[in-house]
């Protein structure tokens, strides 16, 4: 508070901390309570406002009270003063107040400016004739394209003919899309095709167990210990199948082992960059996988050093085509595509009979 400094109403601190509250307000003069209730305002919603909020007003009353005047007062000012509007019901048809009336728009003054194309005879009869398709062929001829989608004038240009009811649009309107049906689910039997696989069934050649989400690990290493020996499946695709490199590890054996594999497709699963340089090493064995796909997995950066060792062991590989995986590494992505480049240009030699 204000009045709380070195001295208190002239009277040290340290003399008055042991005394209780109602004893220091007693001990204080009138004027001392005066200031007090001056400079303190309580901040107190129980006290009535008389006792809040002091009267500071030091004017005298200018008369006495007198009661009947001031009710006269009172009642001639009620009088003279105007009521306040009333509410009234609504009445179909009655109109109060002002009418709203919309602001009247001054239209802009345009100069309309009469063209005139002297055409021949031929050319007139041809236009005055004409219906609007075959004016938006004619306006895809003479290069308007701004008057034309791209359906309309490619169809123009390639003599294609206009739709029926076709009209002049703007080009920024897109073309409908066509509505094509969801692709079904994959109905593939996992059980039949896990036996066909362990028993090395000689009709199933291809394999697809894509997007298949409720495949049990065990399952999985069912289907790798059953391609160790399987001597005749030549593509397996396992994309979106929640693959892990515990189950992987199974795979990579597998290849070592397997001589007839072609393709394989691990992609969208949840392989690490150094799962998939141990698959990409496991090819190595053999040499017989022509295909190879493990991109977007759940780690998505494989690192400069896993690019950098599957180069390495690709450039080694003399029967890989077709890799699919995405590199951070530039000169890990060059020197792939030229060495996968090598090796379909040998084929195409041995095919043509030029390789020694």
């Amino acid at each position: 508070m204000a009045f709380i400094t070195a001295k208190l109403m002239g009277k040290e601190v340290k003399d008055l901390d042991d005394k209780d509250i109602d004893d220091l307000l007693a001990s204080l003069s009138p004027e001392e309570l005066e200031q007090l209730s001056n400079e303190v305002d309580p901040d107190d919603s129980l006290l009535p406002p008389s006792q809040r909020c002091k009267d500071q007003t030091k004017k005298a009353p200018t008369g006495p009270l007198n009661r009947k005047k001031l009710l006269e007062y009172l009642e001639r000012t009620a009088r003279e003063q105007a009521d306040w509007p009333e509410a009234k019901p609504y009445e179909p048809g009655l109109k109060r107040g002002k009418v709203w009336k919309p602001k009247e728009v001054p239209k802009p003054k345009t100069d309309d400016m009469q063209i005139e194309l002297d055409l021949d005879d031929e050319y007139e009869e041809a236009l005055t004739g004409a219906d609007e398709s075959e004016l938006v062929d004619l306006a895809a001829i003479l290069g308007l394209h701004s008057m034309l989608n791209q359906d309309q004038f490619h169809s123009s240009i390639l003599n294609k003919g206009q739709k029926i009811g076709d009209r002049f649009e703007s080009i920024v309107h897109a073309t409908k899309p066509k509505v094509l049906p969801l692709e079904p689910d994959n109905d593939t039997d996992v059980d039949k095709t896990l036996k066909q696989v362990a028993e090395n069934d000689p009709s199933l050649k291809k394999l697809n167990w894509n997007n298949i989400r409720n495949i049990s690990r065990e399952k999985m290493k069912r289907l790798f210990e059953g391609l160790k020996t399987n001597s005749h499946l030549e593509y397996l695709s396992l994309a979106n199948v929640d693959l892990y490199d515990v189950s992987a590890e199974v795979l990579v054996e597998a290849l070592k082992q397997n001589k007839t594999l072609i393709s394989l497709n691990v992609e969208s699963n949840y392989l690490t960059g150094c799962m998939v340089r141990d698959l990409i090493d496991a090819l190595l064995t053999n040499q017989t996988v022509l295909e190879f796909r493990a991109s977007n997995q759940s780690p998505v950066v494989l690192g400069n050093k896993i690019e950098m060792e599957i180069t390495k062991l690709v450039e080694e590989n003399k029967t890989l085509l077709r890799l699919g995986l995405c590199f951070d590494v530039p000169d890990a992505r060059v020197r792939i595509t030229e060495h996968l480049q090598k090796n379909n240009d040998r084929i195409r030699l041995r095919r043509i009979g030029c390789e020694p």
